[in-house]
């Protein structure tokens, strides 16, 4: 309709001007042609706080609780320092129980020579009040979407009656779902940040698997060293190969992910276990979130029902049946 509007007003001009037709045409294809006629905003022109409503604007239409999350900023790199550690030969199963000590920003006051230690700053925390840390404020779109609905999610109430692993996992997913909607809201479906983010949910996946099965093959290690049918020597020399492989595997996952690391951020016990607690249940929750068509408020709405109980168990048992929808 645009188009024909403007044959009919070039209609209008006097004869003489008609030699003009063409190069107007010329012109306003040179001008346009490389445009899309859906364009979206340029991602880097939006400031955090922009962003952040957006984010919060979302989390009210899915009935997140309401939190104080990142309304304001600090120029502070991290909100806390903190030392998970670990001996060398012992692999605890999530973050929980892993050792736990203070550090600074020069890192951790721990010889890892002797332990094996994960020096972690955090940029952000789901304590209800996280600021935007300035670490946080200069990551990529994709990554700082994703972060505030993560930690936003921490506040639900399921979550509060189950071990970090199913926090964390569950905060993961709804983190990709609920950052990949705000892009597609504010940037448009061919915007790279939302293409970006589409992919995270199956990225993630890939990496569970791996950090899982190298989880589990290291812990039969160690069992089988304190159980006494291997020496030290050889399980120190087997774990320096399971990292190495776990390394080369986590490292060829493509695409790479845009908003967490495809790999454990230290290839060691301490890292190892972090990991573990964000992947233990993920695999799960993942295939629930295939059985709900891949759509944000089904698989949201899914999780906190399966998560609404008080035993490791329970939830396990309901993600399963979940898992099962629709095959």
């Amino acid at each position: 309709m645009a188009r024909r509007r403007s044959c009919n007003a070039l209609r209008k001009f006097p004869g003489r001007l008609v030699w003009l037709l063409p190069l107007l045409a010329i012109l306003f294809l040179a001008n346009t042609s490389a445009i899309p006629a859906d364009a979206p905003q340029n991602p880097g022109s939006g400031d955090p706080q922009d962003l952040v409503t957006a984010v919060k604007r979302l989390e009210r239409k899915l009935g997140f609780r309401r939190t104080k999350s990142f309304k304001e900023q600090t120029a502070e790199s991290a909100v806390s320092y903190r030392c998970y550690f670990t001996g060398k030969l012992e692999l605890p199963e999530t973050y929980e129980k892993l050792q736990l000590m203070a550090g600074s920003q020069n890192g951790c006051p721990l010889d890892d020579q002797k332990l094996d230690v994960f020096f972690y700053p955090l940029e952000a925390v789901g304590n209800g009040k996280s600021p935007v840390t300035a670490s946080l404020a200069n990551e990529s779109v994709e990554r700082f979407l994703v972060v505030v609905p993560h930690e936003d999610f921490h506040s639900s109430k399921e979550l509060k009656k189950l071990p970090a692993a199913f926090n964390e996992a569950s905060a993961t997913l709804v983190g990709f779902l609920a950052a990949a909607e705000v892009a597609r809201q504010k940037f448009g479906e061919n915007s790279e940040v939302y293409q970006n983010l589409q992919r995270e949910p199956e990225i993630f996946a890939r990496k569970s698997e791996i950090v899982n099965r190298s989880f589990a093959r290291l812990r039969e290690l160690y069992d089988s060293f304190h159980a006494g049918q291997i020496s030290e020597s050889d399980a120190l020399a087997q774990k320096q190969q399971a990292y190495d492989e776990l390394r080369q595997q986590c490292l060829a996952i493509e695409p790479e992910s845009k908003s967490f690391n495809r790999c454990p951020a230290v290839f060691n016990n301490a890292g190892l276990a972090f990991d573990e607690t964000y992947t233990k249940y993920y695999p799960l929750m993942y295939q629930l979130y295939l059985a709900q068509d891949r759509a944000l408020k089904p698989t949201l709405d899914a999780l906190q029902s399966a998560l609404n109980v008080r035993s490791e168990d329970e939830a396990v048992e309901n993600l399963r049946r979940a898992a099962q929808v629709g095959k």
